[in-house]
């Protein structure tokens, strides 16, 4: 029972990494069965190329476009920006910059996940580049007249010349080759991205992981809150409504407490607070007392 216990606070502590872990999983499973049942290649030299590039790209188009609907973490973010005076929490420049990617960056693991396994099966790729006049070209420079002709027939098995059907390994070649670089691509990518995240940080890393913790319980108790506070004001409405009483006033939060709720404008109100922090021991240490920053309780 311990042993289960202690298996199951690792997945709750790391809930975040291992749901990213499963949709990659998924995602690559599906294109693995996709590419094997659903895909079949014209070997046309006219549907080769869009024929492949639609099974290469608009089925990534369609989970990064599904990640954003899914989010309901985007939605709570993005709800009500254009307010005024709301869009201010955003930032602006750099950090505006880095927040839209913050805000993409998990939808596109599916979609890049698709990219890559796809390339590295490589079907996708030789049946599109097969139909390409331009990598026809250069493929059949040196070979027969007759190699751009069949070329389109290679991903099929069912090029005339043997000389031509041997060039399904170059195209192999290519797709894995491209696979890699896009996944060493996105690595770099995502180290770039945390280093310069982590450069513009005003806070410390066991400051960002205590307002982390903060965020995940303020969620917690909000919508417990909320629940109770909607279940309240329902029960109060439909008995004024069926006693044909007049109703009392309600307290409820304004559009602005509401705005201050969400995690933008909680992040901004962390940096208020780490600046207040670094201000008094700025203070303190101008002071020739030798002393320590008192912690004040969370109110």
């Amino acid at each position: 029972m311990e042993k289960f216990q202690k298996v199951l606070d690792l997945c709750l502590k790391h809930y975040s990494s291992l749901g990213y872990g499963l949709v990659a999983l998924l995602t690559a499973g599906g294109e693995r069965i996709f590419s094997t049942v659903v895909f079949q290649c014209p070997c046309s030299a006219t549907w080769n190329l869009p024929y492949g590039l639609v099974f290469l790209l608009v089925p990534a188009l369609a989970l990064f476009l599904l990640g954003f609907l899914l989010s309901a973490g985007r939605w709570r973010l993005l709800t009500g920006r254009s307010q005024s005076g709301a869009c201010t929490c955003c930032g602006a420049g750099l950090r505006g910059f880095l927040l839209c990617l913050q805000l993409s960056g998990s939808a596109a693991l599916a979609p890049v996940t698709w990219v890559a396994v796809a390339l590295l099966g490589g079907s996708f790729y030789e049946c599109a580049a097969s139909g390409n006049a331009f990598l026809a070209q250069r493929l059949c420079s040196g070979n027969e007249s007759t190699c751009i002709d069949q070329l389109p027939l290679v991903p099929c098995q069912k090029a005339p010349t043997a000389e031509v059907q041997d060039l399904l390994k170059d195209l192999k070649a290519q797709s894995q080759v491209l696979g890699w670089i896009l996944i060493a691509v996105i690595i770099v990518f995502i180290l770039i991205f945390e280093l310069v995240t982590r450069c513009l940080s005003s806070g410390s890393f066991l400051q960002l992981k205590f307002w982390k913790i903060y965020l995940e319980q303020e969620r917690k108790l909000l919508q417990v809150q909320a629940a109770e506070c909607a279940t309240e004001l329902a029960k109060k409405n439909v008995t004024d409504f069926f006693e044909r009483s007049h109703p009392e006033p309600w307290n409820t939060p304004s559009m602005r407490d509401w705005q201050h709720i969400s995690s933008l404008y909680t992040y901004s109100m962390l940096q208020e607070y780490i600046n207040e922090v670094q201000r008094s021991h700025s203070d303190t240490s101008t002071d020739d007392n030798i002393g320590s920053v008192e912690l004040q309780p969370c109110q």
